[in-house]
């Protein structure tokens, strides 16, 4: 690694962890319930997140002026001259969690080359994530490996019946995405479990943890699929769709990848060539990371046969 990149790396960390200090003492607080605005992405903006979004337009000011950054709040910030990198952010991924003191919420920085300001989810080049209750941190480098504070150990689990696994349901509809998911988590529902945890960061974390076997999320796929589901999920979100952007992923999936976890989309396809800077239903992705090849391919085909079902339930 270039010594460039090694300094790079050096503020990814310090930012994540900056940025954690900085909501920690308000984890919890009813005050950073209140709604300051909606994002870039079409989400609610919390106070809680409004502060956290100043802190880190702030910090890129004053430690990385020439350096771009991209968030779900602000977009993408760039510098006045042309940028080499940019950071993509999500200061409180898993605001709701955080706002009810609750583990489940990290910060998330993920580092990539500018590229003409055209980025590829793989050309992600660090990631960090630090949990905000905890201070437990992940930080990978592409083709390196990942360093966590915390036992990396995945499950050798390839069984629905034993299967422990998260979905997200924030912003989706609720009766198609059981139609989708529903055989899995009844299947899953005696000889192991299904959890909604509020963050995809910290959903798929668990995967590399060996807490969990698989985070499983179909939205966009249903979307593209299913004629109807795209007006379902706009009256869900408020009229915006709210799944996974690629600034809720960036780092995540980098840190999963590293560590041997099985990424793709709900299709099996890689997320590689996916563009990194964006909000919105185009730049949205499904995702199902899980422990091993075969219980992915297991997870794949079970998600295939709920769209099935779900297309003929829409007929």
């Amino acid at each position: 690694m270039s010594a460039d990149l090694t300094t790079l790396r050096a503020l990814v960390s310090e930012l994540a962890h900056q940025l954690r200090d900085r909501v920690l003492p308000q984890l919890g607080s009813h005050a950073g319930r209140a709604h300051a605005s909606a994002g870039a992405g079409g989400d609610i903006t919390f106070a809680i997140d409004e502060e956290a979004e100043a802190y880190l337009e702030e910090f890129v000011a004053q430690r990385a002026p020439r350096v771009a950054f991209y968030s779900e709040d602000r977009g993408l910030v760039e510098p006045a001259g042309s940028a080499e990198y940019v950071l993509v952010v999500d200061p409180i991924d898993g605001t709701r969690p955080a706002m009810a003191g609750f583990e489940a919420a990290c910060v998330s920085v993920a580092l990539a080359p500018m590229l003409d300001g055209d980025p590829l989810m793989g050309d992600v080049c660090i990631g960090a994530i630090v949990e905000i209750k905890s201070g437990a941190s992940f930080i990978a480098e592409r083709g390196r490996g990942l360093i966590a504070s915390v036992p990396v150990c995945l499950s050798q689990n390839r069984a629905l019946d034993r299967l422990f696994w998260v979905y997200g349901l924030r912003g989706r509809p609720a009766r198609p995405m059981m139609e989708v998911l529903g055989e899995i988590v009844d299947a899953s529902s005696v000889g192991g479990a299904s959890f909604e945890l509020g963050s995809a960061t910290y959903d798929i974390t668990r995967v590399v943890t060996g807490q969990l076997d698989a985070y499983v999320e179909p939205g966009p796929r249903m979307i593209a699929d299913v004629p109807g589901m795209r007006e379902a999920f706009e009256a869900v979100g408020g009229g915006s769709l709210l799944n996974n952007s690629p600034y809720d992923l960036a780092a995540a999936l980098l840190c999963a990848t590293e560590s041997g976890v099985i990424v793709t989309d709900a299709y099996g396809n890689s997320l590689a060539d996916r563009p990194l800077l964006g909000s919105g239903g185009d730049f949205q992705m499904s995702v199902i990371a899980s422990a091993n090849t075969e219980l992915h391919a297991l997870l794949v085909g079970q998600i295939d046969a709920g769209i099935a079902r779900l297309k003929a339930a829409a007929n």
